[in-house]
């Protein structure tokens, strides 16, 4: 999840990661080794997006006490320093530089795409590793850099999730609308040659507009029984609330950038029945009970999407710097290349050769009354 306005920013970044490489060197590897091991999260703390933010560091804030409750990771606590990218790329490139001068060691932000992929080489030239929870555009595998490393299913696999319960739905006629973001874009041309004749339509919006009635009909002249929104939660619902209101009576489907509470507080009554394709979430983890009032008790409200995989990226960087024995970039990275079997809630952990999960677990959610819920594993 991840928004765009990419690749001007990417020769900005490689300038500005070398400046924040020349203070710190090797992941902040100079530090004081008894000092605390920090660890880096950017995330929405404003804008559109920001909804998600606390749900992320709030999650990773709760694994930090619990293993810091424990000693700690290598007799030494663990830190967090968070910092807002607003889902935005310029916004990000700075916060990502930000946390590499207050020393981080392990990132493990990164919830919109597009915002995270100008961070790519600043964390890279600063040799800190990446382990990214939530954000998860192809393109951020493409890039094809060692030091990244993916724990939500990729773009590629939410594509062929939605396609098979598109043709499991028998819907003859699909719409794909997406917002041209590197995420959402991602998704809907990568669904779109897995449904073959059956896609009808690949329609693009622009976000933050309040009208989408052009786009709305521009669907409905190609007769879809079925409408896939790829984009956010703050477009969707007012997709869908329009496309209902434009008398549309087929299903409509979701991709994971819009499983949030705000989609039904836009959409209202007319996200009743809508699906969404999603990575489990608390409310659909089994045995998520006790970590769930435990999340609530610390922070007074429930976890929502993403909590969980941020939990994850913190257990999971103290996992792979207690094998590597040091925080040193190189060393981690070669620990988490070499991890297997790692549980963690989307199961036990070997990262293919991409640093991508194996099997990507997206699900099939349905919104039912207040908030989604499960309908299909796809298992």
């Amino acid at each position: 999840m991840r928004k765009t306005h990419v690749v001007s920013l990417a020769a900005a970044a490689m300038m500005l990661a070398g400046c924040g490489q020349g203070l710190l060197g090797d992941g902040g590897a100079q530090q004081e080794a008894k000092g605390p091991i920090r660890l880096g999260m950017l995330v929405p703390q404003s804008g559109s997006e920001a909804a998600i933010g606390p749900y992320m560091t709030n999650a990773a804030q709760l694994a930090i006490d619990e293993i810091n409750a424990k000693g700690g990771v290598l007799g030494r606590q663990l830190e967090l320093k968070a910092a807002d990218d607003a889902c935005d790329a310029q916004t990000a490139v700075a916060a990502a530089n930000k946390v590499v001068t207050e020393g981080v060691e392990v990132s493990i932000g990164g919830y919109c795409s597009g915002a995270t992929l100008p961070t790519l080489p600043v964390f890279g030239k600063a040799n800190i590793p990446m382990i990214i929870p939530a954000a998860n555009s192809q393109e951020l595998v493409d890039q094809k850099l060692k030091h990244v490393f993916l724990i939500n299913g990729t773009g590629t696999q939410q594509a062929e999730s939605a396609a098979k319960w598109i043709t499991k739905q028998g819907a003859t006629k699909v719409a794909l609308m997406h917002d041209n973001t590197s995420y959402s874009k991602d998704i809907a041309v990568r669904t779109q040659p897995l449904l073959g004749d059956k896609a009808v339509i690949t329609e693009a919006v622009t976000p933050k507009e309040s009208d989408y009635s052009a786009n709305i009909h521009n669907v409905l002249t190609k007769k879809p029984d079925f409408v896939y929104w790829t984009g956010y939660f703050q477009e969707g619902g007012l997709i869908i609330r329009q496309l209902r209101q434009a008398g549309f009576k087929g299903s409509i489907m979701v991709a994971d950038g819009s499983v949030s509470s705000k989609l039904g507080e836009i959409a209202g009554a007319e996200a009743e029945g809508v699906y969404a394709t999603m990575t489990p979430i608390p409310d659909t983890l089994p045995n998520a009970k006790g970590w769930i009032d435990n999340y609530t008790k610390k922070f007074g409200s429930a976890p929502g999407p993403y909590s969980n995989q941020a939990y994850d990226a913190v257990r999971l960087a103290a996992e792979a710097i207690t094998k590597a024995g040091s925080t040193e970039g190189a060393k981690v990275i070669s620990a988490l290349e070499g991890i297997s079997g790692f549980q963690m809630f989307s199961g036990p952990l070997k990262f293919t050769p991409e640093h991508t999960l194996s099997t990507g677990g997206f699900q099939i959610l349905v919104w039912k009354g207040d908030k989604f819920a499960l309908q299909d594993t796809l298992s």
